[in-house]
């Protein structure tokens, strides 16, 4: 090889070079993607940067993860990133993005939604947080785009906000939150658990119907199956479940009293007048009430009646369920 070949050679090569470094470094200098809305990153304690990274392309704030990860291992920056959730409002360069989960966290604010709240009262409760208006949660659950793209029934989200304490930073949009809560939800109800349901001839909103009633019936972690194999027991055999809390779904106001009449009256969720399972849950249910609905107790009751402290007496008779009523009523 002569010495110009070798010459040319090199120069190509710096040339290939510095357009290769050029490119990178306008890379990470350029705006990220527009945003539609503000996202939210949520980075456990002890991610790698790859991971990050990759999160970051996925949630629609990074074009590419290589250069990135690659600038920040070049830097030792990837041994700098921090737990915690990270509100991103405008586009953001890659460098800047990186600035952002190395740096401090949002400050976030924990709220805690219980077990057993219908979806009327979730929200509310989100925005007695102060995150956002609950005409704003209650627009995006009626929004047939929301529920398809979340996978949900076309009847609604009841049922799938699922209960658990989460953080958010100030400024998180009620849709994020609502996504973030039916996530949550399909994090806890495993492939697993609806491949038990469908062993009871469940599907998926069947399964979590029924664990709403087994959430608003059962008191007791140790009655959880119980009730809830009573409930399966009476739909094979065609009875109806005559579950009180159905009576009270969807009435307005805190007074929780039943009349015969309300028991008479009839309601697309009233189980005393219409035979099978609701048609929507009549609240969300925790974990432990979905785990009961796939895996109920193998028992033969068919009844059960609330002794006033929390706990039941099962029953297969009626003739005996009918005594033990008299029996608890006059205690």
């Amino acid at each position: 090889m002569t010495w110009r070949r070798a010459a040319y050679l090199a120069t190509a090569l710096v040339a290939i070079v510095a357009s290769f470094v050029g490119g990178v470094f306008l890379f990470l200098h350029s705006p990220g993607p527009a945003l539609v809305e503000p996202a939210t990153v949520t980075v456990p304690a002890g991610s790698r940067f790859t991971d990050v990274a990759h999160e970051l392309v996925a949630r629609g704030l990074l074009r590419h993860a290589l250069p990135l990860v690659g600038w920040a291992r070049l830097t030792g920056e990837d041994r700098a990133v921090r737990s915690g959730v990270y509100l991103v409002t405008r586009p953001l360069t890659p460098i800047e993005l990186l600035a952002r989960v190395t740096g401090p966290p949002d400050p976030s604010q924990m709220v805690t939604i219980p077990e057993g709240l219908t979806a009327r009262e979730v929200t509310a409760q989100l925005a007695a947080a102060g995150y956002g208006t609950q005409d704003e949660y209650l627009a995006v659950l009626r929004d047939p785009a929301f529920l398809t793209s979340e996978d949900l029934p076309d009847v609604g989200a009841e049922g799938y906000l699922f209960p658990d304490t989460y953080a958010f930073p100030p400024g998180t949009s009620p849709d994020r939150i609502l996504r973030t809560m039916v996530r949550r939800f399909r994090d806890v109800f495993t492939p697993d658990m609806a491949s038990r349901a469908a062993s009871h001839g469940l599907d998926r909103q069947q399964a979590v119907t029924l664990a709403s009633l087994v959430e608003e019936e059962a008191a007791r972690p140790d009655e959880r199956r119980l009730v809830a194999a009573v409930f399966l027991n009476r739909l094979r055999l065609g009875m109806p479940l005559q579950s009180d809390p159905t009576v009270l779904y969807g009435r307005d106001g805190d007074d929780r009293t039943i009349t015969r009449a309300d028991l008479r009256r009839h309601t697309p969720h009233n189980t005393y007048t219409a035979r099978g399972l609701p048609p929507t849950p009549i609240a969300n249910p925790g974990r432990a009430a979905l785990e009961a609905a796939v895996d109920p107790a193998s028992v033969p009751f068919l009844y059960f009646v609330a002794r006033g402290d929390g706990s039941h007496e099962f029953n297969v008779d009626l003739a005996a369920h009918n005594a033990a009523v008299q029996h608890w009523q006059r205690r």
